[in-house]
């Protein structure tokens, strides 16, 4: 069975849309995660704790509250050297995001594959994280992570597809 060129051509032209809605939700990330580094090389030779509880009042948060406490008592764990291998997972994080931005957005097929092995291979921790304490965001952030790996796993092995009927004399 064939399918015709210029249903694959219309099949295309509706996915590559996805892909580039995909790729730019990726660049928005990658942008957020280099203003995320910045913050926290901003914060390198700064009181943490002071500064998180000048937040906490500026938030108006429960000083004397549990999450409160177990917050200042976190952050006063932080030591310089900790907080540099902080920002260096960020930036290394916002490249992976400008990088698989970018090749989706440039429709490149190896953009596919790396973006969906990189979300897929999130998914895991994501769970565990809703399973250890749940909130709307996690959870909406995670069926989007979900929704772009089954999608791209049904690009993928379309486009595979078209690639063996092209070898086989077939498109």
């Amino acid at each position: 069975m064939t399918v015709s060129s210029v249903q694959l051509r219309t099949d295309r032209w509706r996915h590559d849309q996805w892909i580039i809605a995909i790729g730019i939700f990726k660049l928005i990330q990658a942008a957020l995660f280099v203003l995320l580094g910045i913050g926290a090389i901003r914060l390198l030779h700064k009181d943490l704790v002071a500064e998180t509880e000048r937040f906490i009042l500026a938030m108006r948060f429960n000083p004397e509250g549990r999450f409160v406490n177990l917050l200042l008592e976190r952050v006063g764990m932080i030591d310089p050297h900790r907080l540099k291998q902080i920002s260096a997972a960020i930036f290394g994080i916002a490249a992976l995001d400008a990088i698989e931005g970018t090749g989706l957005v440039l429709e490149k097929a190896w953009a596919e594959f790396v973006t969906l092995i990189l979300t897929a291979s999130f998914l895991p921790l994501e769970v565990v994280e809703i399973i250890r304490h749940d909130t709307w965001i996690r959870i909406a952030l995670t069926v989007i992570n979900f929704l772009v790996v089954v999608y791209l796993l049904q690009l993928v092995r379309l486009r595979m597809r078209e690639r063996r009927l092209r070898r086989a004399g077939r498109l």
